[in-house]
């Protein structure tokens, strides 16, 4: 049974640990959708200056399993044009976590979340032909999504599902972007102290819920109907969003 952890008391910790194996099964299925849902219940938990660097850790280590097999699939030059637009998009982001009201912090993030949701649910793509800046500018968005809260998916997701790559091919670019990505936002964090080592505690706790989540995902790829499963996401996302506002506080908290 779980105790307190520098500070942090039981309940909450189970409250990590159930966010993470549901975010970490949606990772492992589509490759994106954790931070949607890890981040605004554990944001309401234990502060967003906390939930964005414990999800960095914990996705950043046990999702490295996932790039071996990306890594034959992706197109490697659309992941680094992409890349280059995150690089100028995390710091400013980092930069704005590290030094903003938590309350209002959570207020920006759950206004992304739905953002991000109604994108996703609409169904829209970009169907043109991708061009280098244009493919720059949404990693810019994307990184500056990540740097605040984890959340730089949909952004890219919406991008590259309009082309005409098949669907594991866009699950490979974005498994292998975010791996890229990642290190873009650890060397942020870093820069802003939002890394320490309480956070490496609260990722050993929850780490090993979000690896498994990850596995019981990448299994059901392929098997469970793709359809379903995103309508089940997509609701997941709505209820964490939900969750995670600040006016419900005195109510579910």
């Amino acid at each position: 049974m779980l105790s307190s952890l520098d500070g942090v008391a039981a309940p909450t910790l189970v409250t990590l640990v159930l966010a993470a194996l549901i975010a970490g099964t949606s990772r492992g299925f589509s490759g994106f959708g954790a931070a949607l849902i890890f981040i605004p219940i554990a944001s309401a938990a234990v502060g967003p200056k906390v939930a964005a660097p414990l999800l960095l850790v914990v996705d950043s280590i046990l999702s490295l399993s996932m790039v071996p097999g990306a890594w034959p699939r992706a197109a490697k030059r659309d992941v680094a044009v992409m890349a280059t637009g995150t690089l100028a998009g995390v710091p400013t982001g980092a930069w704005i976590l590290s030094r903003s009201d938590p309350v209002s912090v959570r207020w920006v993030i759950t206004a992304m979340i739905f953002a991000l949701l109604a994108l996703l649910v609409s169904g829209w793509r970009y169907r043109a032909r991708p061009k280098v800046p244009l493919t720059i500018g949404v990693g810019a968005v994307a990184g500056l999504f990540s740097g605040l809260a984890q959340v730089g998916g949909p952004p890219v997701v919406a991008y590259w599902l309009g082309g005409a790559s098949d669907a594991a091919r866009v699950r490979a670019n974005i498994v292998l972007y975010f791996a890229v990505s990642s290190s873009f936002v650890f060397a942020s964090y870093i820069a802003n102290g939002l890394l320490t080592t309480s956070i490496i505690g609260l990722a050993l706790v929850t780490g090993p819920a979000y690896g498994f989540g990850i596995w019981c995902g990448s299994r059901l790829f392929g098997r469970a109907s793709e359809v379903m499963f995103r309508r089940t996401a997509y609701a997941l996302i709505a209820a964490a969003g939900l969750i995670g506002l600040p006016a419900l506080d005195g109510l579910l908290r």
